[in-house]
């Protein structure tokens, strides 16, 4: 899986390429909170259940994204990996790991507010699956 930081006028953005649609989220997860904090630093000391549905795989990745931002802001705690089970007929079903804020041990790089349907591209290509995500900071 390749991931990368894409600049955007006033925002930010990734690019995610993957094997498999599961890695895909996983990526686009994980990159994410690598603009928000240097995830080597979060531990993996809490799991959190994740399911979704949405009408398309671009619906599935906005709502995903912002899920992970709610439970994050909501329980005041940082997610540094992440296990996608199924992606599959606009249904996902996941696991976050992380831990709770420090600020003795965490740093926050940039606050990322939501993602965005700006420019939200999820797609497969040959075996390639890939993402495009804006996020609002």
């Amino acid at each position: 899986m390749e991931c990368r930081i894409v600049e955007h006028t006033a925002d930010i953005g990734i690019h995610v390429e993957a094997d498999g649609a599961d890695e895909l989220f996983e990526g686009a997860a994980a990159g994410m909170f690598s603009i928000i904090t240097d995830t080597s630093a979060v531990a993996d000391r809490e799991a959190t259940e994740v399911s979704l549905e949405a009408g398309d795989t671009e619906g599935l990745m906005f709502k995903w994204l912002n899920e992970l931002l709610y439970l994050a802001d909501s329980r005041n705690v940082l997610f540094s990996r992440f296990e996608v089970s199924g992606v599959e007929a606009g249904r996902l079903h996941a696991t976050a790991y992380g831990e709770g804020f420090d600020p003795a041990r965490h740093t926050m790089n940039s606050e990322v507010k939501a993602a965005t349907y700006h420019d939200l591209a999820v797609g497969r290509e040959g075996g390639v699956w890939t993402a495009t995500v804006i996020f609002d900071v």
